[in-house]
């Protein structure tokens, strides 16, 4: 177990220093998008626009596919051999492309349509809605693009070759970057420039996945005959194992959806102050939970593969500890630092101090339930890898449900910051169903010493943002938007303050890395 926990350690810090590269550049990206269009009716466009692309991509891509894919092509990389599985990938890749190229033509063609589903409330603003159609047509074929880029990381996560798909997303960041800063001045409006820097990231996302997957052996083979490509065995069980996973994976983006709809219906500024909060909820998220999911997966899988109970719980175990000691800090963090964050990040141009409160608002409510949905990124993975997908999948209806009821119960009282109230809570309780559930089927034991692990843990945690709440209210942070660069030395120096407290209270409690790392 040692030289596993080292090779998942160095993973981990692999995929989370390339993730926090991605999530460093996608900050700029905000902050920029945030300063030259602040909030207002061409980012609610943008972002509504963008977000149903990236819904199919959550859905058949990071998704459903990557979910019934890699448990089933760690299979046949440990018990079939290179020929069997190079033949997976060219099959699956093949049925892959061709559905895309379908779903990519019906998406243009149905635009108007999608929009009128997804915003109703933009139909009533003639200016908004043909501006929220025009960018969705555009930016549709970035779900083909991404998808194969899915694909192609699913490949080289099985391989252990984790750092080019953690680092591709840097790439989608640039590229807006590079359009809003360099082409904006030539479209009318400037913010279109956002839609056309989608569709070139994606690109650019995909062909820097070739080389790996070349210098690995495993290009994908794209073959005209879909019909014998379909009929090929791997796929089947693929596409069998995508049923459950797509209704899973579906629920959170209906979720998602049923939350666009109510957005539409706020004042204008809602839908962007919300993605601001979750691009802020993001890092920690991603940093984290993404990070630890894209590894565990291949990693349960083959333990799966092996019947390696021990080894499979012992990951498990591993994962969760490291989420409780990580996620609950940074939770309570984000909520005490919300004011400076934000002003930090998004404070400029045309981002006023309505925004700032508004976005604040929100950020607070997300951060409730940051701990849950980093649990869920740990928790379903131990599900997926012994291909059971119909466990996550009725706990996910369930839990959507539930959140539909509280989004009626929190809306009035709370506006925006209500449907992100009921998210967190929603995360929350789904992560509580999955682990009763590993629990009671038996995939997972919690080893010993988990009370005084949680109990050091939340001490230590609970009195960081006791210190970083108390020290953010001495500063004026909204009249510091004139010195920017002391803004910012003020935000880092009360990351690092908060950080260097948590990790002392933690060792003057007790706590050690070998806590942590014990149960690799």
């Amino acid at each position: 177990m040692p030289l596993i926990a080292m090779n998942l350690f160095k993973a981990l810090v692999t995929v989370s220093g390339m993730t926090l590269l991605s999530r460093v550049t996608g900050f700029v990206r905000d902050l920029l998008t945030a300063r030259w269009f602040g909030a207002s009716v061409g980012t609610d466009a943008f972002f509504l626009a963008f977000s149903l692309p990236n819904l199919l991509r959550r859905l058949f891509a990071e998704g459903a596919f990557s979910q019934a894919f890699v448990p089933i092509l760690g299979e046949y990389r440990n018990r079939r051999g290179q020929e069997e599985t190079r033949h997976l990938i060219d099959c699956v890749a093949t049925v892959l492309a061709w559905v895309l190229v379908a779903v990519t033509l019906l998406g243009i063609v149905a635009a108007p349509a999608i929009i009128w589903i997804a915003a109703p409330g933009f139909a009533d603003e003639p200016g908004k809605f043909d501006l929220t159609t025009l960018m969705l047509r555009i930016m549709f074929p970035y779900i083909g693009f991404v998808s194969l880029v899915a694909l192609a990381g699913g490949v080289l996560n099985t391989w252990s070759k984790f750092s080019v798909p953690a680092f591709t997303p840097v790439l989608l960041n640039l590229s807006l970057i590079g359009a809003m800063w360099g082409f904006s001045r030539f479209f009318d409006p400037p913010i279109l420039s956002l839609a056309v820097g989608v569709i070139v990231g994606g690109v650019l996302q995909l062909a820097f996945q070739i080389p790996a997957l070349a210098r690995i052996g495993l290009m994908p083979r794209l073959r005209l005959n879909v019909a014998q490509a379909w009929r090929d065995e791997g796929v089947r069980r693929v596409m069998r194992q995508m049923g459950p996973a797509v209704l899973g994976v579906s629920v959170a983006q209906v979720s998602l959806v049923i939350n666009r709809v109510f957005q539409s219906f706020l004042e204008t500024g809602s839908i962007s102050w919300l993605f601001y909060a979750d691009r802020l909820m993001e890092f920690p998220t991603a940093l984290l939970g993404v990070a630890l999911g894209t590894v565990l997966l291949p990693s349960l899988s083959r333990a799966s593969a092996r019947a390696d109970t021990v080894e499979y719980a012992a990951l498990l175990d591993w994962g969760l500890r490291l989420t409780c000691v990580l996620a609950l800090p940074a939770a309570i963090a984000l909520a005490a630092l919300s004011l400076p964050l934000v002003t930090t990040l998004f404070h400029y141009g045309r981002f006023d101090a309505h925004d700032v409160t508004m976005v604040r608002a929100a950020l607070v409510a997300y951060a409730i339930g940051l701990l849950g949905l980093i649990l869920v990124k740990v928790l379903a993975p131990g599900y997926y890898a012994r291909q059971d997908i119909r466990t996550p999948v009725r706990i996910a209806i369930g839990v959507l449900v539930l959140t539909q009821l509280m989004n009626l119960a929190f809306i009035k009282p709370f506006a925006h910051a209500g449907l992100a109230l009921s998210i967190s809570l929603a995360a929350c309780i789904n992560a509580g169903l999955l682990y009763a559930g590993i629990r009671r089927r038996g995939y997972y034991a919690p080893r010993a010493g988990w009370r005084a692990f949680l109990l050091r843990v939340g001490i230590a945690a609970l009195l960081m943002g006791l210190g970083l709440w108390w020290a953010a209210n001495r500063v004026d942070w909204l009249a510091l938007g004139a010195n920017p660069m002391l803004r910012a030395a003020w935000l880092v120096a009360l990351i690092a303050a908060g950080g260097a407290l948590y990790v002392g209270l933690l060792f003057a409690l007790g706590l050690r890395l070998k806590d942590v790392r014990r149960s690799a």
